[in-house]
C-alpha cells in the first residue's frame, strides 16, 4: 500500500475549512498538518494547490439495476459505481429488494450477488420491505446486526411495493425497538392511482401528466401521515425524495417539535421542473421519476429547507432508464414510462453549482452530500469526513473548471443526460477510495472490484 501525500490544498469538511497537507496510509488518513510543516515524505505526492480537498461523496439513495416496469435500471453496480467515481461519490448506498413473499435475507443475499466483486467504490444496503408480516417483522433485527439499519416502506405503488397504514405501523414499532430507520417513499398511491386512471380516460396520455396525477397535495398528505404513524409508534423517520414545498413544511413542523423526522431531497427537484415534464415530442418522458418535478416555485422551499436544516440531505435517486427502448414502453400512456433519472454522477458538481449560485455555503455543500449522510446512515466517521482515522476517499476539486454536462461526456450507462447543455463551474480532477487513485487527472485508473461492501451501525442522530 502507497504512503500518500496531498499538498497545498483547501481541506473543506462539514466543520472546518482549513489549509493542510493531508497524510494517507494504509487505506486511511492519518494526519493532517498545516502546509508544509512536516517533514513527511510518501511514495506519490498529489499537488492541490489552488484546488479544494473534499471528501468522497455519500450518495445514499442509488437503484443499481432495478427491476421496474418490465425493465432494469440501465446501470448496473459495475457501470453505476463507476460513474459515481467520475462525479466524486466514493461510496453508494443502494436498495436491496425484497420480492413479495420471499423473506428480507433472500432479497439482500440477491443484491449481494449482483453487486459483489463488480464494483469501483464502497456500497452499501437498505432493505426495501414490500411485504410487511410477521416473518419479515422477525427480520428486522437480525438485518441490523448483519450492518442493514434502514428499511425503506412506500405508501405508492399499490400491488408492487405499497404497504397500508398497519403494515407501516407495525414496521415502524419495530424499528424504534431495534434502532432502526424507516425510509419513506410518502406518496398517497391509493388516490394516485384513480387520478391516472380518470386521466387515461380523458385521452392525456402525455408524460406531464405524470406530473399533473402525483399531485403536491397527495406527497404532503402522505408526509403527515406517515410522520404521525411514526408519532404513535416512537419511531424516528426518514422521508426519501421530498420535491413539493407543502411536504417540506409538514417536516419543518414535526422537527420544530422536537420530532426525530428526517428529510432527503434531489438535485432533479432543486434544477428541473415541470417544464421539463411537459418538452414536446415525448421527450418529457426522459423526466418521469416519483415523486415527480414540480412547478418552478417549489424549489425556493427545497433550497430554504437546505439552508435551514429542515432538509439534511441530498441524494440522487439513481435510477436510469435509456430514453430509447425503455422510457419509450409509455409512448401513448404515461403510467407506463419507467420511473427514474440519471444521476449519481451530476450531484457533487450540481450542489457545488449551488454554492457558486449562493445557495448553499462550501461547508454546508460537504455536510448534506458527504457527512449527514453518512451520519444518517451509520457510515460516520468511516465515511464522509477527512480526519486521522477515517478512510481515504478523498477527491481533488477544481472549483474553477468548467464543464457542459451531457451524454456525450458522461459515464453513466444510459442515452441521455437530464442535464443536457447545462454549464456548471467545478469538477473532480482527481479522486481516491480507501487510498488507491481511481480518478487520476480525468482519467479512470480503477476497476471492477475495488469496491467493498461496508456494513452500517444505527443512525448517529438517534444515539
Amino acid at each position: 500500500m502507497t504512503r500518500t501525500l496531498i499538498t497545498g490544498g483547501l481541506v473543506i469538511t462539514a466543520a472546518d475549512e482549513v489549509h493542510a497537507d493531508v497524510l494517507i496510509e494504509h487505506g486511511r488518513v492519518v494526519a493532517l498538518a498545516a502546509p508544509g510543516s512536516q517533514p513527511w515524505t510518501a511514495d506519490r505526492v498529489i499537488d492541490a494547490s489552488q484546488k479544494y480537498v473534499i471528501p468522497g461523496g455519500v450518495d445514499a439513495h442509488t437503484h443499481m439495476e432495478l427491476p421496474f416496469g418490465g425493465t432494469f435500471a440501465s446501470d448496473t453496480f459495475e457501470t453505476g459505481t463507476r460513474a459515481a467515481a467520475w462525479g466524486g461519490t466514493t461510496t453508494i448506498v443502494d436498495f436491496a429488494v425484497q420480492s413479495r413473499g420471499e423473506s428480507l435475507r433472500a432479497g439482500l443475499d440477491a443484491w449481494h450477488e449482483k453487486a459483489d466483486g463488480k464494483c469501483a467504490i464502497d456500497y452499501a444496503f437498505h432493505m426495501i420491505m414490500s411485504d410487511v408480516n410477521e416473518s419479515t417483522l422477525k427480520e428486522m433485527p437480525k438485518l441490523i446486526q448483519h450492518g442493514v439499519s434502514s428499511f425503506k416502506l412506500f405508501m405508492a405503488y399499490p400491488g408492487v411495493f405499497y404497504s397500508d397504514d398497519g403494515q407501516i405501523l407495525r414496521a415502524m414499532q419495530k424499528a424504534g425497538d431495534t434502532g432502526g430507520l424507516i425510509m419513506m417513499h410518502a406518496e398517497n398511491g391509493i388516490a394516485i392511482d384513480v387520478l391516472v386512471e380518470q386521466a387515461l380516460a380523458r385521452g392525456e396520455t402525455d408524460p406531464r401528466y405524470h406530473g399533473e396525477v402525483r399531485k403536491a397535495l397527495l406527497e404532503a398528505e402522505a408526509t403527515h401521515r406517515a410522520i404521525q404513524l411514526a408519532r404513535v409508534a416512537g419511531s424516528p423517520l426518514y422521508v426519501v425524495h421530498v420535491s413539493a414545498e407543502e411536504a417540506v413544511a409538514e417536516i419543518a413542523a414535526a422537527r420544530d417539535k422536537g420530532l426525530p423526522v428526517f428529510g432527503e431531497t434531489c438535485p432533479q427537484y432543486l434544477f428541473l421542473s415541470t417544464d421539463n415534464l411537459a418538452e414536446p415530442d415525448f421527450e418529457g418522458a426522459k423526466y418521469v421519476c416519483s415523486t415527480p418535478l414540480r412547478p418552478k416555485e417549489h424549489q425556493a422551499a427545497l433550497w430554504r429547507g437546505l439552508r435551514t436544516n429542515d432538509l439534511q440531505v441530498v441524494s440522487t435517486d439513481h435510477c436510469p432508464f435509456c430514453f430509447v427502448g425503455q422510457k419509450e414502453l409509455g409512448r401513448g400512456d404515461f403510467s407506463k414510462i419507467p420511473n427514474g433519472l440519471p444521476g449519481v454522477e451530476n450531484r457533487m458538481d450540481l450542489l457545488h453549482q449551488a454554492v457558486v449560485d449562493g445557495h448553499i455555503s462550501r461547508r454546508r455543500w460537504i455536510e448534506i452530500a458527504c457527512a449527514t449522510p453518512a451520519r444518517m446512515f451509520g457510515l460516520y466517521p468511516q465515511k464522509g469526513t477527512i480526519a486521522p482515522g477515517a478512510d481515504a476517499d478523498v477527491v481533488i476539486y477544481d472549483p474553477h473548471a468548467t464543464q457542459t454536462l451531457s451524454a456525450e461526456t458522461h459515464h453513466m450507462n444510459v442515452d441521455y443526460s437530464a442535464y443536457e447543455g447545462k454549464t456548471v463551474t467545478g469538477r473532480v480532477e482527481t479522486v481516491l477510495s480507501r487510498g488507491e487513485v481511481v480518478i487520476d487527472r480525468h482519467t479512470y485508473v480503477g476497476h471492477a472490484g475495488h469496491g467493498t461492501y461496508v456494513p452500517r451501525s444505527t443512525c448517529h442522530y438517534l444515539n
